[in-house]
């Protein structure tokens, strides 16, 4: 019989709020045992995050508690009311954590030495040379061997894959015997997903370590785990081992889950319909160096001559690794960026339009961007967002006559027009999606640029989100450029696929062509990495 390494048994966790008493976790029990892989998976705020930090007792105690009865056994030392001095022998040292966003969990004054070696300087009180031999040993393990020339630079100066390689560095560096990985993939490349994810499958066989992944990516789940917690509003409503768990789940909220995934293929386009946007040997250059008199001897190629065209109702999907030009490309489009090359727009040549040209046009050429948080004024309330772009293309309207449109506009996007009086934090992430597609459509647009629409949401929401985008498309027969490193959304939405690397076009064509029967090497590498993750034996 296996070895229990954490038992975790009627675990609650409760918050004081200035509404009284928040029930974050409830009763939840699972273990893990020694070489053993358990995730817990579910939507954003089911409860995933503070149970893994329940474990490290890294709350915000006392503002954080947990009611008599709650008990997190690991080796069987409990661990909930463990005195912080005994606690810091285990954090760090006996369990590592990888948190799920490292560009806030590393420290931006300090070095990626200092910050790996600083954990081995406090548990094994390592020396300097000690500390520098074992960080170069780290980097080798989580494949950063180019890192060995950097050890001075800061985590804003790495991408976020390395990065991600840094916090794993941190997590392990002391050989822990369990590793809590928090969403350790999300808003990573396709390619850099499934290199981080053997990596960690690879330290965890090598050092017989045990891990609790905490991730809304099912996809991830199927092919790593050996045991599912499928949490829902902090509690776990069901238990398995995966391969049964996958094939035949029991509980309702299994069941949506599984089936939230986009699925499908989009609708066939016309493909004789009016061509709406094009463009030929668009070229986008943004200047790297400059000489002592000011003169540019330096580029960077973000776009490098691609050629474009999506006609009505028709999706073009726009693939690529993160600095492959694909946003930089839907800005040019737009005239949002200056760029080389002839663009146009229902035939007319926008290409060397000034600003008062191209602002009656806006209205036709909309764009949603990735994230609706940050897109979205904080100050204005769901209503003034929606109109704001009323108020400018369409001055006749009264305020009666623009708050019925913004009324019409929230019940096709399917939130209630009730609240379009409350700001975009009193909303979650989907709504607020919802709203920024709200502001995009009220305007009745030709063209619209998706760009990564989806990347921060749960599944089940980024299947709804899917599903409205496709029905608007079809009502108005819109024209969309749908911008994701997420293959299996772009597989679900678009007609055409384009393929970019290093700002040029490495493979194009129907959808059906690039996902079914890649021909170059890049884009096979990228549909490998998102569709066929290698499969492991399920315990």
């Amino acid at each position: 019989m296996a070895e229990k390494l954490l038992d975790v048994k009627n675990l609650s966790v409760d918050f004081k709020t200035t509404d009284g008493i928040f029930h974050a976790v409830k009763s939840v029990s699972f273990s893990i045992d020694k070489g053993q892989t358990v995730a817990l998976v579910g939507e954003s705020g089911s409860g995933k995050s503070v149970t893994a930090l329940s474990i490290m007792q890294l709350l915000p105690y006392p503002l954080a508690s947990h009611p008599a009865g709650s008990s997190i056994l690991f080796e069987g030392q409990e661990l909930v009311g463990m005195g912080e001095p005994a606690l810091r022998q285990i954090r760090g040292r006996k369990i590592g954590m990888i948190f799920q966003e490292p560009m806030t969990a590393l420290n931006p004054l300090h070095s990626i030495e200092r910050q790996i070696g600083e954990v081995l300087k406090l548990h094994q009180k390592m020396n300097d040379a000690d500390a520098k031999k074992r960080v170069l040993e780290l980097l080798d393990m989580v494949q950063l061997p180019m890192m060995k020339q950097r050890l001075n630079a800061y985590p804003h100066e790495l991408s976020g894959g390395q990065r991600q390689r840094v916090m794993i560095a941190m997590a392990l560096a002391n050989n822990p015997e369990l590793l809590i990985a928090d969403e350790p993939t999300t808003a990573l490349d396709v390619t850099v997903q499934a290199e981080i994810l053997e990596l960690l499958e690879k330290l965890q066989k090598d050092l017989s370590m045990s891990m609790l992944m905490i991730t809304h990516d099912l996809s991830i789940v199927e092919k790593f785990a050996d045991i599912v917690c499928v949490m829902k509003h902090g509690e776990i409503v069901e238990q398995n081992a995966t391969a049964p768990l996958f094939a035949a789940p029991s509980h309702p909220y299994s069941k949506m889950l599984l089936n939230a995934q986009p699925r499908g293929l989009a609708k066939p386009a016309n493909a004789n319909a009016e061509l709406v946007i094009s463009a030929k040997n668009i070229s986008v250059h943004f200047p790297r160096k400059k000489n002592f008199f000011g003169k540019v001897t330096e580029v960077v190629k973000a776009v490098d001559g691609v050629d474009i065209s999506i006609r009505r109702g028709q999706t073009l999907g726009i693939v690529g690794e993160s600095g492959s030009g694909k946003s930089t490309l839907g800005f040019a489009l737009l005239r949002l960026l200056n760029g080389k090359g002839d663009i146009y727009f229902k035939d007319k040549n926008i290409s060397t339009f000034n600003r008062a040209q191209m602002t009656p046009l806006r209205a036709n050429m909309q764009i949603v961007f990735q994230d609706p948080f940050g897109s979205l004024s904080p100050r204005m309330s769901v209503a003034d967002i929606i109109g704001e772009g009323l108020k400018v293309h369409c001055k006749n309207l009264t305020h009666s006559q623009r708050d019925e449109l913004v009324v019409n506009i929230l019940d096709e996007v399917k939130l209630n027009p009730d609240t379009r009086h409350r700001y975009p934090h009193e909303f979650s992430g989907g709504q607020r999606q919802r709203i920024a597609i709200a502001r995009a459509m009220v305007l009745e647009p030709d063209f619209v640029v998706l760009d990564e629409p989806t990347s921060a949401l749960d599944v089940s929401v980024q299947s709804q989100i899917v599903d409205l985008l496709r029905e608007l498309q079809e009502k108005h027969n819109l024209a969309y450029m749908f911008i994701s490193h997420d293959l299996r959304v772009v597989r679900a939405m678009a007609h055409d696929v384009m393929v970019m690397q290093n700002g040029k076009v490495v493979e194009g064509g129907k959808a059906s062509d690039i996902f079914e029967n890649p021909k170059e090497s890049y884009t096979k590498v990228l549909m490998d990495a998102a569709l066929n993750l290698k499969t492991r034996k399920v315990a």
